[in-house]
């Protein structure tokens, strides 16, 4: 096949542009920066010459957008809005022009979508939608209005003969630098792995594995469209998640953190607490109803696994 991938020189991006190599298919990555034979400029605005890359693919995967590991001030959450918007808009657009329109178009979305729950899981039938919480910050509200626009631009669109799935996608776990396992492990090395304001807060997570076969499945699956939450079958509070991530490091102790703490740390790394503090319980309803089969189910396996590959990679192997 040949899938374009809006907004793919990210982590995720990597991930999936690698795998999707590997497996024989042809992957163009739209970029403001094209550097390589397979990247084609765009800005995530305005219709240009990389539309005609969408006109007879296959498939589209967008994941354009600022990245959320950021401070969020009132500008950042703004071009975190804008940049998700306005390129699910004038990919919608692309598509509708396209005299071979993709057969699917995959947009990203997030867990975030979900409320600030402890006690039961969202799936995508009854899962409770965030955003009138009692007791969390505002700007809560505004990562929720984020998700809630993304998916209704790709909603607007007009694009009859595509398929349409939005991916409300958990925190992806890949040994690369520079994302969330690292940023968990670099903690857990340093002997500061220990539940944040007490750890109740669920964390859902993805197998960087299971996102790429999540994916490839989502393709194929002709029958599936709408909202599909990309999370591993078991949420866990935050306080065991890392447990598992110091088990798999053998590092026996981690020193906890107060809220305040949590907000110096966060200050310190140029992010946010709402990405530890939120708890985000959220499972793949329609994925297991589908018959997906997730390899990595289970955190403590897939930290062990996880943690293997950023070994080897730190000493120059392959790492699987």
């Amino acid at each position: 096949m040949k899938i374009v991938i809006p907004g793919g020189t990210g982590q995720l991006g990597g991930v999936l542009d690698r795998a999707l190599t590997a497996a024989g298919h042809q992957v163009v990555v739209l970029t403001r920066n094209a550097r390589r034979a397979r990247e084609v400029r765009w800005d995530g605005e305005r219709l240009g010459a990389w539309a005609a890359e969408i006109d007879g693919s296959d498939a589209v995967i967008n994941l354009a957008g600022r990245s959320v590991s950021c401070r969020y001030t009132p500008a950042n959450l703004r071009e975190m809005m804008d940049s998700r918007v306005d390129s699910a808009r004038v990919v919608g657009e692309a598509i509708a022009a396209a005299d071979r329109p993709p057969q699917v178009w995959l947009q990203m979305s997030t867990a975030t979508y979900y409320a600030h729950r402890f006690d039961a899981a969202n799936d995508e039938a009854t899962g409770r939608p965030g955003g009138s919480e009692p007791d969390v910050p505002a700007y809560w509200g505004y990562s929720v209005d984020i998700a809630r626009n993304w998916e209704a631009e790709l909603d607007r669109a007009d694009t009859p003969a595509t398929r349409k799935i939005a991916l409300r996608t958990a925190m992806v776990m890949a040994p690369e630098r520079g994302g969330t396992f690292d940023v968990l492990s670099w903690l857990v090395r340093l002997g500061l792995g220990g539940p944040v304001a007490g750890g109740a807060q669920y964390v859902s997570w993805i197998h960087d594995t299971d996102f790429v076969r999540a994916v490839e499945f989502l393709i194929d699956r002709q029958d599936l469209a709408g909202p599909v939450n990309l999370a591993a079958p078991e949420p866990l509070p935050h306080r065991e998640l890392m447990r598992g991530l110091r088990q798999a490091w053998g590092v026996p102790l981690g020193l906890p953190a107060t809220r305040w703490m949590a907000e110096l740390g966060a200050f310190a790394l140029r992010s946010d607490t709402e990405l530890l503090l939120k708890s985000r319980r959220v499972v793949p309803g329609r994925l297991l109803e589908a018959g997906f089969a997730f390899e990595h189910p289970r955190w403590p396996q897939a930290a062990r696994e996880l943690t293997r590959r950023a070994r080897a990679a730190r000493h120059g192997g392959a790492g699987g």
